[in-house]
Parts: C-alpha cells; structure tokens; sequence
C-alpha cells in the first residue's frame, strides 16, 4: 500500500523564503547607515555613500503638500495608478523634457523610482527570461530582476571604454532568453552619458531582435559640459511599443524622501503593472502626489540650480582623485557620481594591511580616516569605488583629502 508522505514540519521548513532570502541589502543604503552611526557616535565621518541631493525640496513644493494636508478629499483612497491630474502632468512634462509624447493613461505613479523598476519587470518578466544589465549597474536592477523571476546577464564595461556598452558587447550577450535591455543615461553609479548615436545605435538593434528596452531617465537632468540626455524611444520612436521609461522627482527637484516615481509605457503594460500595484500598496501618498505634481508643473530653476554646484563639485572631486598615484576617475557627463578605478592598489600595504578587494579597501577608509564610500562589488564590477558628490563643498574636499592621504601612502 502507498502512503503520501507528511509534509514538513512547521519547523523543517525555511523561516524565510528562498525568494526573499536571496535577496541582498542594498550596498548604498548600507554604507549610509554605517557612516551615519559613526556619526551619531561622535565619529567625524564624511559620506560620499548617498545617492540624493544635499539640496531642499523647493519651498512651493513643500508648500502644496502642507495645502494638501487639509483637504478631505486627500485624506481617502484615490485611483491605484496615481491622481489622474498628475498622471497628465508627467505626459506633459515628459514631452516638455524628453520630447516623448505619450497619454496620461500610459502613465503609472508609484511609490518612488524603485518600485517603478520593480513593477515593469515583474510585468514584462516570464521565469528564466534574461535582462542584459550594463555593468557597472545600479545595485537594485538585478534584484530587481531576480524578484521578478528574471535572469540577470551582466554586459561589464569599464573606465577605457567610458563606462559604456558597444553594440557588439550586447548582441554577443543576447540568447533566445533575452527579453529586456536595462538602459541607463546618465549613468548611476558612474556618470556616464550615452552619446545621441550609441542611444540610436542600441534602440535599433533592439528593434531589430524584438529586445525590450527598460530606460531609466531619472538623472535626465543632470548632465555637464556638452553632454546631452537623449530619450531612447524618442530617437528610435519605432522602439516606443516595446519600452519602458522610468523616472521621478526624486533627483531633479531634490524628493527623494518624498517617494513618487512613475513608469511611462505601452498601454497593457502599464495596465498590467496597474494592477499589480492595486494589490501591492494601492495609491501613493496623496500629500506626496500633490507635492510632485508641483514640481512636475513648474519651472526647472531648482535643478539649474543644482546643476551648477554638482559641476563644480564634479571638476573639483575628478582632478583630486586622478591625483592619487593608482586611481583612475574617467569625468563623470551626468548624475552626481565619480567612478574611479582604484585596481592598482589592491594588494599594496596600506598601514599595515594588503586589501586584496575594492570592498576590504573601503572598509579601510572608513576605519582609517572615516571616509565612507561604495565598493564597486556592490555594482557588479569589483576594484572600483563609487562616490556621491552631492554634498558640500567643503566636506567633498576634506573627504577627497583624507582618500590622498591615505591611499597616497601605499607601498609595495
């Protein structure tokens, strides 16, 4: 006589799931963390771990939220895809900024970039279907992918080739799985600005091997010099029935607290995400929606503003670090990041120690001289560093100082 087997005891089985136990802690917010705590110790820490600027919301902004707070209507459920008001104001800024047109209607608010990332992956992602991530990438796209079933294929650049993948670099990554091009530009974590023919180059070859392009446009803004943002559906507009466009107030009107992100997409896409967030955490914020709609509708003097002292900074930061005998900083076009190489020195005696990864070399800047920054391991290409220079002046130079002075000192 057969039997069927018992099931598992409560306590054989895993306490947490394989899906979320793989998930890992976000490598940026991590070191934050660190550098903030040895700051409330009393440590003199300096951060170039945080991606956000060091700037305030704009003061009519913070004003419409406080509006908001009154009013009944904001105290109650509203449409799971976002306030239909602010839905038409990112169609109309989208194409004011990017010069892509779309309907409110393919316009879904969420709670922040991420969760923008996460829910177009979760929608156009099948298990065992692959992504092609540029590589340096941001730490939360392959978890991203993975959540959503997804597989990950890393395409590696580096500092020679500018931070920037080639044509050729893709379709050699491409297989009958590739379903997704992650698209980055600017860049987090290194700055890096496609030119107008690689972004037109690359949409054409997804067009061509039916790829769909996931663009994350959030650092639109922010780029430097002669550098130029160009929106991937609108230089190959044949690519806009197979894309997904990212974005939010986060960087460009200085929100990342306030948490409102969108997604721009093809509409049963952006149907299909809609209920996904119906389900996951309804409507964003009503007070926060109100605050970006603001922001969307005004003016970009804030960002100007921001701009001119991120390139300062940017120029100040690049020169101090190629000063160091070992590190190599390619200058950022875009975003508020450095991304310097620091390969030559690993292994070398740094008081006493031989760090053999760019991770073990950061944990020694932060107990050495109380520098926080990111390893590059946390971005998919080990021996390099991330930093932020989205903070003040002065604290950028005594931070880059304490780097020389320690990685300056390095010996064979």
């Amino acid at each position: 006589m057969t039997t069927t087997p018992a099931p598992p005891s409560t306590s054989a089985r895993a306490r947490v799931s394989a899906r979320i136990g793989g998930i890992a802690e976000s490598a940026t917010l991590a070191v934050d963390a660190k550098a903030k705590a040895k700051k409330a110790a009393g440590e003199d820490v300096v951060g170039f771990g945080a991606g956000e600027p060091d700037f305030p919301t704009p003061p009519k902004v913070v004003a419409a939220a406080e509006a908001a707070c009154s009013q009944p209507k904001y105290h109650r459920y509203t449409p799971a895809p976002g306030l239909p008001e602010l839905r038409e104001a990112i169609a109309v800024k989208t194409k004011r900024d990017s010069g892509l047109e779309v309907k409110a209607s393919q316009v879904l608010v969420t709670n922040g970039g991420k969760q923008a990332v996460y829910e177009a992956f979760a929608t156009l992602l099948d298990p065992g279907d692959e992504v092609l991530l540029p590589a340096p990438y941001w730490t939360t796209y392959p978890e991203a992918v993975r959540l959503a079933g997804g597989v990950p294929v890393d395409v590696v650049t580096d500092e020679d080739a500018g931070y920037l993948p080639t044509v050729e670099q893709l379709e050699a990554a491409r297989t009958e799985r590739t379903k997704v091009l992650l698209w980055c530009s600017p860049s987090n974590p290194t700055g890096a600005v496609a030119p107008r023919a690689l972004v037109e180059a690359v949409g054409r070859w997804a067009v061509e091997h039916g790829v769909w392009v996931v663009a994350d446009e959030i650092y639109e803004h922010l780029v430097y010099g002669g550098a130029e943002h160009v929106s991937m559906p609108v230089a190959v507009p044949e690519l806009q029935d197979t894309c997904v466009v990212v974005n939010g107030v986060a960087k460009t009107y200085a929100m990342t607290g306030w948490r409102v992100g969108w997604l721009i997409g093809p509409a049963d896409v952006v149907k299909g995400a809609s209920n996904l967030q119906s389900h996951a955490t309804s409507n964003v914020s009503n007070v926060a929606q109100v605050a970006a709609l603001e922001a969307v509708s005004g003016d970009l003097e804030a960002v100007a503003e921001m701009r001119a002292a991120f390139d300062r900074r940017r120029q100040t930061m690049v020169r101090m670090l190629n000063e160091i005998p070992g590190v190599t900083c390619p200058e950022p076009q875009g975003a508020f990041y450095a991304y310097p190489s620091v390969k030559a020195l690993l292994g070398k005696e740094i008081r006493g120690k031989r760090p053999q990864t760019s991770a073990e070399l950061a944990e020694l800047l932060l107990d050495e001289v109380g520098v926080a920054v990111v390893p590059g391991e946390a971005f998919g290409t080990p021996g390099y560093f991330r930093l932020s220079y989205a903070l003040g002046d002065d604290d950028l130079v005594k931070g880059v100082t304490r780097i020389q002075e320690l990685l300056g000192s390095a010996t064979d």
